[in-house]
């Protein structure tokens, strides 16, 4: 899997030359996704550090996506997905299950992309605890130029 395929020639193109953090979230407000989203907002300056950028999709609309952002003080970047063609493309929509119902949303999952745009690494069924951090030490000891 390659940024170009998944992402796009534009968003290629545009980012060519950085590591990349792409992650998946399930809802705007909720509180596993605020601690996730203020947790790689905490971290941005970090990362940036390492030549890398980021960004949280989800099926919430741009208006849901400012909200959240002036709410939480979010500073990175958030994709709006509503078709889900970004979520399905990266495999990430999925069936659930909540208090016995089953649905389909949004599984919560990091792909980080090197400088080249390839896809180096996939966490799937993440927690949020400790993510951040995680993501980070992978991009460090090994994309580190």
């Amino acid at each position: 899997m390659n940024l170009k395929d998944l992402m796009g020639e534009e968003f290629y193109k545009e980012h060519k030359g950085k590591n990349l953090v792409i992650y998946f979230y399930p809802k705007d407000n909720t509180p596993g996704c605020s601690q996730e989203a203020v947790d790689f907002s905490e971290k941005k300056d970090d990362f940036e550090k390492l030549n890398t950028k980021i960004y949280g999709v989800s099926k919430d609309s741009e208006k849901s996506h400012e909200n959240f952002k002036e709410k939480k003080n979010l500073t990175i970047d958030l994709i709006s997905d509503e078709e889900l063609s970004l979520i399905k493309s990266f495999d990430v929509w999925k069936k659930k299950k909540m208090f016995g119902k089953e649905y389909m949303g949004v599984e919560r999952s990091t792909f980080i992309f090197d400088s080249k745009g390839e896809l180096v690494k996939e966490f799937r069924k993440v927690k949020v605890k400790g993510h951040v951090d995680e993501v980070y030490k992978f991009i460090e000891e090994n994309l580190n130029e």
